[in-house]
């Protein structure tokens, strides 16, 4: 264990059954957290949640679908009705679609934007009601170094990205008033199983074989590595504790160096 630097606080992470968000699920439960661990999939929501048990801490599993409202509102219910409290939301659950800018329909702007944007925006609502209440709180968004820079073949997710970033400033201002902290980690390239699938749509969209997007993306990167989603939880942790009391409204690059703003 860590410095059980969150001891005592109850986290709701959306997206955890996998990847990134199962990794800052784990991370929080370390630093001393219960948590509500909430995935369009309930059996990897439960797979995370055993985890957390057996390491010691409370959890809960819950399936939620991020574009439906009132699911969503009801995700931060069930979390206070059984923990008592929400100290911590990790806005993790996200899509990502990549095309051609001729090839962008109306489809695919609208999935982006109800789970990037607007699932986001009513989870940030639900929680910060809970929040005020107390005159306390850590929200953490998950953005990406897609919504600080352009990118030819994600115009719909950079979009869906950068409006994150601009959410969690004003969210920042609105909720200073209330001693809640909302701040946004941006991640680079991720070895998780979604770079595996942008991977292979690069290929097909550029011609390269399976792997070279990938292998030319990971050379980029200024650190020489591939980015683990330990890396990106560990940002999260920071955020989400007291060490970050005076830390609101930024978005802090996780990228390797990718991005440097």
């Amino acid at each position: 264990m860590s410095k059980l630097r969150l001891a005592g606080k109850i986290a709701l992470v959306t997206g955890g059954g996998q990847g990134i968000g199962r990794a800052i699920a784990l991370r929080l439960a370390e630093d001393g957290a219960d948590v509500a661990v909430a995935d369009l999939n309930l059996e990897t929501a439960q797979n995370v949640a055993r985890e957390i048990e057996e390491a010691g801490r409370r959890a809960l599993a819950l399936q939620v679908d991020v574009r439906k409202i009132d699911v969503v509102r009801r995700m931060v219910s069930d979390v206070v009705d059984h923990f008592g409290t929400i100290d911590i939301l990790v806005n993790n659950a996200g899509v990502g679609v990549f095309n051609p800018i001729f090839d962008i329909d109306e489809r695919e702007l609208d999935l982006q934007y109800e789970v990037n944007v607007k699932g986001l925006f009513f989870a940030m609502q639900a929680a910060a009601e809970h929040m005020v209440k107390k005159r306390s709180g850590k929200i953490v968004n998950l953005a990406s170094q897609a919504g600080r820079r352009g990118e030819a073949y994600a115009l719909s997710y950079c979009m869906s990205k950068a409006a994150v970033i601009s959410m969690t400033q004003s969210a920042a201002l609105a909720l200073a008033p209330y001693q809640i902290n909302v701040n946004a980690v941006a991640p680079g390239v991720v070895d998780t199983p979604f770079w595996v699938e942008v991977d292979k749509k690069f290929a097909k969209i550029l011609n390269l074989p399976i792997g070279e997007h990938k292998r030319r993306t990971v050379a980029s990167i200024p650190l020489g590595r591939i980015e683990q989603p330990e890396d990106v939880a560990k940002a999260v942790a920071f955020l989400a504790s007291e060490d970050a009391d005076y830390i609101t409204g930024q978005t802090l690059n996780v990228d390797g160096g990718n991005v440097l703003s």
